[in-house]
C-alpha cells in the first residue's frame, strides 16, 4: 500500500481516573508526551500524514486545553503534522477557548476539535454562543470542526446531528467514529448521511471504533448510491484505538483503488492538508 493518513490521533499523556467507580487507572497506555515519541511512531507505522488532536478524556477539560500548544509545536516541528486545537461549547470554557482559538491562524492548525463528554450538548442554548464562535472561527480560517460521536446521551448522533443542520452548510464537521456503535452507525450508513451529503451539508466521518458490518455496509452503501466516497477517512484514534486494527479493517474494505485512495490518502489533504496561499 502507499503512503497513509491517519485523521485521528492524539497527544498528551493523561492522569490516572478512577472510571466508573473503579480505582484510578490509565487504559490509554499508547499515550506520547513528547513530539519525538509521536514522531517515532508514525516511521514505524508508515503513517506520512496525520491530524494531530489534544489527548482528553478525564473530566477535568483543563487538562485537553494545556496540550494545544504542545500539538501546534508539532505542527511547527514536521509538516506531516496537522494540528487541532481542543475548544469546549461550554460557558463556563469559554476563556479558555477564547484562548485556543487565538491560535486558529496558526499555519499548522487544521482543526478545531469539541466533544460532548465533557458536559455541554449541542441542543443547549447555554452552549450556542460558543458554538457560534466555533464555528465562525473554522469559516475565517477554512478549519474542520471534529465532533465526537457515540450512542446515547450528548454525543449521540441525533443530537450531534443538530450541528450538521445548523453550520455545515458553510463549514466542514468531521463526524468522528461514524455514530460510534450500532444505532449510530445504521442510523447513517442506513440513509442520513448520504441525505446530508446529498442536500449540500459538507460532513464528513471516520470509521475508527466502528464495529463489525459496518464499513462493509458503508462502502457497498458508497458504490451503490455513487456519492459519500470522498467523505470518509481513515483514523487510528491512538492511543484509545488500535493502528494496526483499524488499517486492517479498512484495507479490507476498501483496498487501494479509488475508494481506498481517498480513503487513505486524498481526502485528508481536502480536509487537512496545508492552508490554501501557505
Amino acid at each position: 500500500m502507499r503512503w497513509i493518513a491517519d485523521a485521528h490521533r492524539h497527544l498528551g499523556v493523561l492522569p490516572a481516573y478512577p472510571f466508573y467507580g473503579g480505582p484510578p487507572v490509565a487504559p490509554a497506555i499508547g499515550s506520547r508526551a513528547t513530539i519525538d515519541e509521536l514522531l517515532s511512531d508514525l516511521d514505524r507505522e508508515g503513517t506520512e500524514r496525520t491530524l494531530v488532536i489534544p489527548n482528553y478524556g478525564v473530566p477535568d477539560p483543563e487538562i485537553a486545553f494545556s496540550f494545544n500548544e504542545l500539538c501546534v509545536e508539532a505542527s511547527e516541528k514536521d509538516d506531516r503534522i496537522a494540528a487541532a486545537l481542543w475548544v469546549s461549547p461550554r460557558s463556563e470554557d469559554a476563556a479558555r477557548t477564547d484562548q485556543a482559538l487565538k491560535l486558529a491562524g496558526e499555519p499548522g492548525v487544521r482543526a478545531l476539535k469539541l466533544s460532548f463528554l465533557l458536559g455541554g450538548r449541542a441542543s443547549d442554548p447555554a452552549c450556542k454562543p460558543q458554538l457560534d464562535k466555533i464555528f465562525a472561527t473554522a469559516r475565517e480560517h477554512d478549519l474542520v470542526v471534529h465532533v465526537h460521536t457515540s450512542p446515547g446521551a450528548a454525543s449521540d448522533v441525533d443530537e450531534v446531528g443538530k450541528l450538521v443542520d445548523e453550520y455545515a452548510d458553510d463549514a466542514k464537521l468531521h463526524l468522528v467514529h461514524f455514530g460510534g456503535g450500532m444505532s449510530g452507525h445504521i442510523k447513517l450508513a442506513g440513509g442520513r448521511f448520504f441525505d446530508w451529503i446529498a442536500a449540500g451539508k459538507q460532513v464528513y466521518t471516520d470509521l475508527s471504533w466502528a464495529i463489525g458490518f459496518t464499513p462493509r455496509w458503508l462502502a457497498e452503501e458508497i458504490s451503490r448510491r455513487g456519492i459519500g466516497h470522498d467523505r470518509v477517512l481513515f483514523a487510528s484514534d491512538q492511543p484509545w484505538g488500535d493502528y494496526e486494527g483499524e488499517l486492517a479493517k479498512l484495507t479490507a474494505v476498501v483496498g487501494d483503488g479509488e475508494l481506498g485512495d481517498h480513503v487513505f490518502r486524498s481526502t485528508f489533504e481536502v480536509l487537512y492538508g496545508p492552508k490554501k496561499g501557505k
